[in-house]
């Protein structure tokens, strides 16, 4: 089997600076790693500032494409090929990149790249669930639901490696529950079929963000070692721009596939025929260029922050969702749900705080 991308005679690397990465043996010397951990408390000042630049620029393009999202579904109902354009997007966007120099692919094992083509499943599955859900839900509904995303990286953690998180770290999720369930009671606008599959959505950005974490990270003998071998991917060390050109092709032409046997892309066509104008054309375009950049955004600060940073920006980017979406879509919230996104804030404003805490070595109970 011949590797996804042509493979060159070194190994992952970059040429522009994105990030000055430390190894994750380095970052061993200063604490024990775990799924669960960013960066660690002893990187230098400019590091810090790039990771803060990292997490910033995915807080902005993961707001901006959920909210244009919605938008355009609400003209544009196709969650599988709206899936696939993204991934086209992301295609083409890393090609040239790649053409350019900006990386240089790893040479890896056909065992490896049968690991990146399961990966990519999981890759498209996240991907389209997520839009599905959020054609069925409102935008309030489905971010404060996602909010309770650290909750399934920890569960999952103990799954995966058994690693145990802190009571303190616990305890801080108590209200993030209470949050979910507050703001999800009473008339929401969602369905069963919405409310589970923006579940079944949370748990799998849970999954891809501690994968994408590991794809990325380097293998170590001091790394915890998975319970179950064969459901969690190798440790290949890849550049984030790497990572998202082997998963973009794979994941069009996954879409497309899903897209045919749900009869989607005769509706695409038929839709095309009477409504594809320039300016809708041009929306269109402009959905996926912004998905490429989330894209490499996520993969890049994924890299640099961690799974649990990850998740702490994105509960920000929830509150933001929530509100943005009331105004932008005149939606209505009762004092209950009201008090429910207050409770998933509160939550989540606690769990980074516990989190810099121990990261700083003051709590370790």
């Amino acid at each position: 089997m011949q590797n996804l991308l042509p493979p060159p005679a070194v190994s992952s690397d970059t040429r522009i600076p994105i990030h000055d990465y430390p190894s994750y043996h380095e970052e061993l010397t200063t604490e024990k790693y775990t799924p669960l951990l960013g960066t660690n408390s002893s990187s230098s000042p400019a590091t810090r500032r790039s990771l803060s630049f990292w997490l910033i620029l995915y807080f902005c393009f993961n707001l901006g494409l959920t909210l244009y999202n919605k938008g355009v579904l609400i003209h544009f109902p196709f969650p599988y090929t709206l899936t696939a354009l993204h991934a086209f997007c992301g295609t083409i966007g890393g090609l040239i990149l790649l053409k350019n120099g900006t990386f240089v692919p790893a040479q890896l094992t056909d065992a490896d790249n049968l690991a990146l083509v399961a990966f990519s499943v999981l890759y498209t599955v996240n991907i389209a669930v997520s839009n599905v859900s959020l054609h069925m839900v409102t935008v309030p509904f489905h971010q404060v639901v996602r909010a309770a995303a650290p909750i399934f990286i920890i569960l999952l953690s103990i799954f995966l490696f058994g690693t145990r998180s802190s009571n303190h770290k616990m305890v801080s999720l108590v209200p993030v529950m209470a949050g979910v369930g507050f703001a999800t009671y009473g008339d929401y606008s969602y369905t069963t079929s919405g409310l589970l599959l923006t579940i079944l959505g949370t748990v799998l950005a849970a999954i891809k963000t501690i994968y994408t974490s590991i794809l990325q990270s380097t293998p170590s003998p001091t790394s915890p070692q998975p319970r179950v071998h064969f459901v969690v991917p190798p440790r290949l060390r890849l550049h984030p721009l790497d990572l998202l050109t082997r998963m973009a092709p794979l994941a069009f032409i996954q879409c497309i596939f899903l897209a045919y046997l749900t009869g989607e892309l005769s509706r695409v066509h038929t839709w095309s025929s009477v409504e594809m104008t320039p300016v809708n054309a041009t929306l269109l375009g402009i959905n996926g260029l912004i998905a490429f950049g989330l894209n490499i955004v996520s993969f890049t600060a994924n890299r640099a922050a961690g799974p649990l940073s990850m998740t702490v920006a994105s509960n920000v980017k929830q509150v933001l969702s929530v509100f943005c979406a009331v105004i932008l879509f005149k939606l209505t919230i009762t004092p209950t749900n009201a008090l429910g996104i207050l409770l998933t804030i509160t939550g989540g404003i606690w769990y980074a705080a516990v989190e810099y805490q121990e990261k700083r070595g003051r709590w370790r109970s």
